[in-house]
């Protein structure tokens, strides 16, 4: 039964969505098996949303200029006070890493819900990106981003949004705010998981920031097309 709902759920897609130069309905069932293969190879059900998982998945796939088989998914859909960052091998087939993960101050409160590109707004942004080297800065060890989407995150460099550990991202704060504290558009991790998780991702994996927000499919140069 789990199976039958997952794959309604996830892939309830109608044929006349299929558009001219697109996959075939065969084809995109078996993207539907593959993808629910991993889900279940890697025990995520309850775990990790299925619908943000698919859609991390078909943008990895369609990714070409990656260069590890590591994917990072921050499910934004969920509260600050509950894990929201899961790193996957995508080759090994297993679940690497599960942490909290600190949103930007104007994005919201314990949920983020407000989404910008733009300089100076201290807001996260969503979509797909690739990681690229490491520094040391101000926030410690850090990892930048090139935002992949014209639009929604390819300013991402400019704005400095970058990964690195803060002690606002640990969950020891959670008891006396309700919430973790907030970056300024980052997605700030707590500092003891900072730096294995930034060695695990840095270097060309991809990383995926979803939020419940059909607004971003329809604008979406990676997924538009194929979600």
């Amino acid at each position: 039964m789990r199976r039958i709902i997952f794959s309604v759920i996830l892939w309830c897609i109608p044929f006349a969505a299929f558009r001219a130069g697109s996959s075939s309905p065969v084809n995109e069932m078996a993207k539907v098996e593959e993808c629910e293969e991993l889900y279940e190879v890697m025990q995520l059900d309850g775990v990790v949303n299925p619908v943000a998982f698919r859609q991390a998945v078909a943008g990895y796939n369609k990714i070409e200029q990656r260069k590890r088989d590591i994917l990072t998914l921050i499910d934004f859909s969920k509260p600050s006070t509950e894990k929201r960052l899961f790193v996957f091998d995508m080759r090994q087939r297993k679940l690497l890493f599960s942490s909290v993960v600190a949103h930007g101050r104007n994005s919201g409160g314990n949920y983020a819900t407000s989404f910008s590109n733009k300089e100076g707004s201290y807001k996260s942004s969503l979509g797909f990106y690739l990681t690229e080297s490491t520094y040391q800065g101000r926030n410690g060890y850090s990892l930048i981003l090139e935002g992949l989407e014209k639009g929604i995150n390819d300013r991402a460099r400019e704005r400095a949004i970058v990964i690195h550990g803060a002690s606002y991202a640990d969950p020891s704060v959670i008891p006396s705010s309700g919430r973790l504290g907030r970056s300024l558009g980052c997605p700030a991790l707590p500092q003891k998981l900072s730096r294995p998780i930034i060695d695990a991702i840095k270097g060309g994996s991809v990383i995926y920031i979803y939020a419940d927000q059909p607004d971003y499919l329809t604008q979406s140069s990676i997924l538009h097309s194929i979600v």
